[in-house]
């Protein structure tokens, strides 16, 4: 990719290990005649008064720009990715988080992973998506959607279907629904199987389902899903990627499907999915 000339920055909620990163950004974007931007929720975060260089306090975080730059872990990766859908920003990020299985670089070599950012020097990964409507409004998940019951009230009891035909009704804790991104978080929790990125489809798997029966289904991607809450009087939470968005109510209905190309993430030229998984979560087998 050709070198960026604008970078917005964003980092992880907690501050603990970031305030020297977003320094040494602003030292090196100075350094490499970058435009660096800090949205006005970063600079209350880390109360910024000044900057090296030549930082751009303030600004919106969704204005356009040509890269956004992420120091934090998979929950701010995913954030940022989701607001940045559609428009074909890449999303380089710097681990500053646990697993970081979406980062592009190790806060250990960050000066590596900021001069790469600045150069260009990366590849440019198109992830898909998904979307959930329950008639008013639709929310995207990079990774995932979920449905789950509420504590401290009854099992929800889900009936789910394909194209229009039913395939079961499950009692359990939730359903999952993950692209492959998402396939390694909470699906692979669940049992579910881990899909290589590029595959194409999604998979449906169950929170602790009140049945031997239920099993994880892979989805082809022009296939719409759809969960019902077949309880008369107990909601169920929706939630993408690990925030909740909306209610499914008793006897409600929600449709789930595939977005190709939605989010867009740098990843470090030749590197592969199966790299990524070894890292990550080590060897499948020893």
């Amino acid at each position: 990719m050709n070198a960026p000339a604008t970078i917005t920055l964003f980092t992880r909620r907690r501050t603990a290990h970031t305030p020297a990163g977003v320094a040494r950004v602003a030292e090196m974007a100075a350094e490499a005649g970058v435009e660096l931007r800090i949205p006005v929720e970063e600079v209350e975060k880390h109360e910024l008064t000044g900057l090296p260089g030549n930082a751009i306090l303030g600004c919106e975080a969704d204005a356009p720009t040509d890269l956004a730059l992420v120091l934090g872990g998979d929950g701010t990766i995913l954030s940022t990715m989701r607001r940045f859908a559609g428009r074909k920003v890449p999303v380089f990020a710097i681990n500053f988080g646990t697993i970081g299985f979406l980062a592009t670089a190790e806060r250990e070599d960050l000066d590596g992973g900021i001069a790469r950012a600045f150069g260009g020097d990366f590849d440019v990964l198109a992830l898909p998506a998904l979307a959930v409507s329950t008639g008013h409004e639709e929310y995207i998940g990079i990774n995932d959607l979920s449905f789950h019951r509420r504590q401290d009230l009854r099992v929800a009891e889900l009936g789910y279907s394909v194209v229009g035909e039913e395939l079961g009704d499950v009692r359990s804790d939730g359903l999952v629904v993950s692209t492959p991104a998402g396939s390694t978080g909470y699906n692979l929790a669940n049992g579910g199987p881990v899909l290589a990125w590029g595959v194409e489809g999604y998979v449906v798997s169950f929170i602790a389902p009140h049945t031997l029966t239920a099993r994880a289904l892979v989805v082809a991607p022009d296939d719409v899903l759809q969960v019902v809450n077949r309880s008369s009087e107990e909601p169920v939470d929706i939630m993408t990627d690990g925030r909740s968005v909306s209610t499914l109510e008793p006897q409600g209905r929600a449709e789930v499907r595939f977005r190709h190309d939605v989010a867009f993430l740098a990843q470090a030229p030749g590197a592969s999915f199966y790299h990524r998984l070894r890292e990550k979560f080590g060897r499948l087998s020893h």
